[in-house]
C-alpha cells in the first residue's frame, strides 16, 4: 500500500512541479541515493574480492624439474634455481620462467620438412670446390639472467656464430676432406671456435655439441665421382689391411723357421767342433803311440784301414791273358761276370 501511494505521489509530484524526483519533502531523492550506495557498496565488494582472488593467484608460481626461474623486482633479476612452488609479490614482482634442457637447431635445412636450405648449406673449400654442408647444433642454458637479459636473442647470435665458424673452418680444408676423412677433426674445431666465442661473450649459453649430418657435392656428377673415389680408397685400406694380415701370419713363421735353421747350424756347428776335437784327441794320443813304438802303430794303423776299406772293395781275378776268372765283390761274395766278359 505505501508503495502504491508513493508511486502516485511522486507522479503527482512530477506533474506539478514539472521537475523530476521532487515533491513534498524530497523522500524520492533520498530513495535512489540509498539504493545507489548499495549498488555500489556491492559492487565495490565484488571488485575488492576479484582483486583479492586476482593477487592470490599472481603471489604463487610453480618451476618444474627442468626450469629456472628469474624474478624481477623493480627491474632487478635475481635467480631461482629450486624447483617447487615459489611466493611472489604480485602486481610488483614478474617472473620468467627458462627452460635448462638441451635445445637444438638446424644449420643448412629445415628440420620439419628436411629440405635444403641453400644459404646457408652451400660453402666453398679451400680447392675452390662447392660443397653442401648440413649441420646440428645442441646447446643449453648455463645462467637464465644473462640468458634473459644480456642479449635481445641469443639463440639468433649462437646461430650467427656457427655459420660463421663453419665457413671459416670448411674454407680451410680440401672437398677430399670435408666429404670423406676430415668431418670428425672439423667438427672438433668449430666446436671448440664457437665454445670459446661464447664464453667470451657470456650470453648464459653453452654449446653442448655440433655433428655434421651431411656433405655432398652440390650436383649428382661430382657426388658420383667422389663416391667412387670413396670406394677406391676402402678397396685399398682393404688391401692394405689383407696385407698386413698376411704379413701379420708369415711373418712369426718365417722367424721360427729362421730359428729353426739357426738351431740347427749351431748344433751342426757344436758336433763338429766336439768331433774335431776328438779327432785331434785322437790323433795327438796315436802320435804319442807312434813315438814311443812306430813299427807297431805303422802295421796297426795299417790294418785299421784295410778293415775301413776292404769290405767295400772289388777284387777282380783275371788269368795271364787277360781274362776274368773272378769277381769278388763286397765281403768277398761272387757277382755275376758283365756280358762283354762272357764273350771274352
Amino acid at each position: 500500500m505505501e508503495t502504491r501511494d508513493f508511486g502516485g505521489w511522486f507522479r503527482r509530484g512530477t506533474a506539478g512541479t514539472g521537475a523530476p524526483g521532487t515533491g513534498d519533502g524530497g523522500r524520492p531523492q533520498d530513495g535512489q541515493k540509498g539504493l545507489f550506495r548499495r549498488l555500489a557498496g556491492r559492487a565495490g565488494l565484488v571488485l575488492l574480492g576479484a582483486a583479492l582472488v586476482i593477487a592470490a593467484l599472481n603471489s604463487f608460481y610453480m618451476i618444474n624439474e627442468q626450469e629456472n626461474a628469474v624474478v624481477v623486482t623493480f627491474g632487478v633479476p635475481s635467480p631461482v634455481t629450486s624447483s617447487g612452488l615459489h611466493f611472489k609479490v604480485p602486481f610488483v614482482q614478474q617472473v620468467r620462467k627458462v627452460d635448462m634442457t638441451i635445445h637444438g637447431f638446424p644449420i643448412g635445412y629445415d628440420a620439419a620438412t628436411k629440405e635444403p636450405i641453400p644459404d646457408e648449406s652451400l660453402m666453398i673449400t679451400s680447392d675452390y670446390n662447392f660443397v653442401n654442408v648440413d649441420f646440428f647444433v645442441e646447446y643449453r642454458v648455463t645462467d637464465p639472467v644473462k640468458y634473459l637479459f644480456s642479449s635481445q636473442d641469443p639463440e639468433f647470435i649462437l646461430k650467427t656464430l656457427a655459420q660463421s665458424y663453419i665457413r671459416d673452418t670448411i674454407g680451410i680444408y680440401p672437398v677430399d676432406d670435408v666429404i670423406t676423412t676430415g668431418k670428425n677433426q672439423i667438427q672438433g674445431e668449430i666446436k671448440d671456435k664457437i665454445m670459446s666465442r661464447l664464453e667470451r661473450e657470456d650470453i648464459g649459453l653453452q654449446l653442448v655439441n655440433i655433428t655434421i649430418q651431411d656433405a655432398e657435392p652440390p650436383t649428382a656428377e661430382v657426388l658420383t665421382a667422389f663416391k667412387e673415389v670413396e670406394t677406391a680408397k676402402q678397396s685399398a685400406d682393404t688391401a692394405v689391411n689383407n696385407a698386413n694380415k698376411y704379413r701379420s701370419e708369415k711373418i712369426p713363421a718365417a722367424e721360427a723357421q729362421a730359428d729353426q735353421i739357426l738351431q740347427n747350424a749351431q748344433a751342426q756347428k757344436e758336433a763338429r767342433i766336439n768331433e774335431a776335437a776328438g779327432q785331434v784327441a785322437r790323433f795327438n794320443s796315436m802320435y804319442q803311440e807312434y813315438a814311443r813304438y812306430p813299427l807297431i802303430t805303422k802295421q796297426r794303423m795299417y790294418y785299421e784301414t784295410m778293415e775301413e776299406v776292404l769290405p767295400g772293395l772289388r777284387v777282380i781275378i783275371q788269368d795271364g791273358s787277360g781274362n776274368t776268372l773272378n769277381i769278388l765283390g763286397e765281403a768277398g761274395v761272387p757277382q755275376a761276370q758283365p756280358a762283354e766278359e762272357e764273350k771274352q
